[in-house]
C-alpha cells in the first residue's frame, strides 16, 4: 500500500465565477484517476491534499461520487490547527485503467454517516481503575506510563488486522491477528476474553521483547538495534479514526543521538481493506550522517527473505505470550519494505533481521509495515506464499496511482 498524495494546480483567480456554487455554496472539480500497473487494486487509498483546492470558504465537508454512487471518505486535520488538510478514500480499480470521480466541496458540516472499516483507540487508567479515552498525551522523556495505558499505548485496526505502538523508550510496533474480517478492538481493547475467544476474536500474536517488533523504527550503535532515548519529551497521537483510515502520531524531541538533537515524528496510516501500514518519518531539520536500523523480529526458528533492495520478510512460529498454558503457538509472516535508497546494508542477528538505513539531507521519508497470521481464514498458510505476496507487494507500492486531470466543474 502507499498512499496516493495528489496535489492539484489550478491557473484560477481567487475568486471564482458564481456558477461553479451549487445551492449550499458548494464546488465540484471532477478528477480522473488512473492506474498504470499490469493488476486490478481493490481498496487502493487516495489522499487528495485539500489546499490545493481554490474554495472562498473553509472546508468543512466533502463528498466523492462516481457516477451516482457515493464513496466513503474523510477529512483529516493532519497539524491540528482546525481545518481539514487531506480528504481521504479507497477505489477499487482495474488494471491499467482510469476511473472518473466528482469532488463536492461544501463550507456546510458532513451529514452523511459511513459504515466504519477502520477503527483506534488509546485508554488511559484513572485512579478508580478504569480507562478513559484520550486523544493526546505528552510525557517527559524520563516518565515511565508504559503500565498506565490499555494495551500500552494507541491501538488501530482494519477489518483485516490491529496493530499497537508501545508508548516507551522501545516504541514497537506489535501486532493482534484475527480468524475473521471484522473490527474488534473496541470490543476486545486487544485482550479478548474467553467469551470473545470463542467467538472466533483474534488476539495477540507475537512476543516482541527488546525486538524492533514488526518495522519499528531504531537507532543503530554499530553493532545493533537500540532504543530512541534519552528524549526531553514523548508524544502519542490518534489523528483520525475512520471510517476510511486511522491516523496514528509518535513524536519524540530532543533525541540525543550520534551527536544531533533530533525532533522526530512518525505516522502510522492504516487504510480501509488494507493489512499494511505506512509510516511517514519526518525530522524538524535535514538529516546528517545519522544511521538507523529498522526491520522484523527475528522469530525464533523462523526463515528471511531478504531482497538486498529494502524489502525484508520472515515467517515463524513461538508462543505470543508468557503464558504458554492456555495459549497455542502463532504462526506469522512479517514484512517491510523500505526505499532502496536508504539502504546501507542488510544486518542479521538472533533477535531481528534488519537493514541499517540513512536518509543524508532528507527531512521525510516513508516506508512500509505488512503482517500475515496463519489463523486467518483469509490470509496465507505458507511461507512461500506469504514470501510470494510480499514481493508483489512491494511492486504496488511503487506503482501507485496517479492523477489523469482534474477541473473545475459548472453547477
Amino acid at each position: 500500500m502507499k498512499t496516493t498524495l495528489i496535489y492539484f494546480f489550478f491557473i484560477l483567480g481567487v475568486v471564482m465565477p458564481f456558477s461553479v456554487y451549487g445551492q449550499d455554496n458548494s464546488i465540484v472539480y471532477e478528477i480522473v484517476i488512473a492506474n498504470k500497473w499490469k493488476e486490478h487494486r481493490t481498496d487502493a487509498p487516495v489522499a487528495i491534499n485539500i489546499g490545493e483546492f481554490i474554495t472562498s470558504f473553509p472546508v468543512l465537508s466533502a463528498v466523492v461520487t462516481e457516477g451516482d454512487t457515493e464513496i466513503p471518505s474523510q477529512l483529516d486535520d493532519l497539524n491540528n490547527d482546525g481545518q481539514p488538510d487531506e480528504l481521504a478514500f479507497v477505489i477499487d480499480i482495474p488494471a491499467q485503467s482510469t476511473k472518473t470521480l466528482q469532488v463536492r466541496l461544501s463550507p456546510q458540516k458532513a451529514t452523511h454517516n459511513y459504515k466504519p472499516r477502520v477503527y483506534a483507540e488509546m485508554l488511559l487508567r484513572n485512579d478508580k481503575g478504569k480507562h478513559q479515552p484520550i486523544t493526546s498525551l505528552t510525557v517527559p522523556g524520563s516518565s515511565d506510563i508504559y503500565n498506565l495505558l490499555h494495551h500500552h499505548g494507541p491501538a488501530f485496526e482494519s477489518e483485516l488486522v490491529a496493530y499497537r505502538i508501545y508508548f516507551d523508550r522501545k516504541q514497537t510496533v506489535d501486532i493482534y491477528g484475527k480468524f475473521n474480517k471484522q473490527l474488534e478492538i473496541e470490543e476486545s481493547q486487544f485482550y479478548p476474553t474467553d467469551e470473545q475467544l470463542a467467538r472466533g476474536f483474534g488476539d495477540d500474536v507475537l512476543r516482541v521483547s527488546g525486538s524492533c517488533g514488526l518495522g519499528t523504527l531504531k537507532g543503530w550503535n554499530g553493532n545493533k538495534a537500540i532504543h530512541i532515548e534519552p528524549v526531553k519529551t514523548r508524544t502519542e497521537s490518534i489523528l483520525a479514526t475512520g471510517p476510511v483510515r486511522t491516523i496514528v502520531d509518535v513524536d519524540v524531541n530532543n533525541w540525543e543521538y550520534q551527536g544531533s538533537n533530533l525532533n522526530m515524528k512518525q505516522r502510522y496510516i492504516l487504510y480501509a481493506g488494507h493489512r499494511d501500514c505506512e509510516i511517514q518519518v519526518s525530522f524538524q531539520k535535514p538529516l546528517k550522517d545519522e544511521l538507523f536500523c529498522t526491520g522484523v523480529q527475528n522469530i525464533k526458528g523462523s526463515e528471511s527473505y531478504f531482497d538486498n533492495k529494502g524489502l525484508v520478510a520472515c515467517w515463524g512460529t513461538d508462543w505470543p505470550v508468557n503464558d504458554t498454558i492456555k495459549y497455542a503457538k502463532e504462526t506469522v509472516g512479517l514484512a517491510i519494505s523500505l526505499p532502496e535508497r536508504m539502504v546501507k546494508h542488510p544486518h542479521t542477528d538472533k533477535t531481528n533481521f534488519l537493514y541499517v538505513i540513512g536518509a543524508n539531507n532528507e527531512t521525510t521519508f516513508s516506508y512500509h509495515i505488512s503482517f500475515t497470521s496463519m489463523k486467518e481464514t483469509f490470509g496465507y498458510k505458507t511461507k512461500e506464499e506469504w514470501f510470494a505476496h510480499v514481493r508483489r507487494w512491494k511492486e504496488e507500492i511503487n506503482n501507485q496511482l496517479q492523477v489523469a486531470s482534474c477541473k473545475l466543474l459548472v453547477k
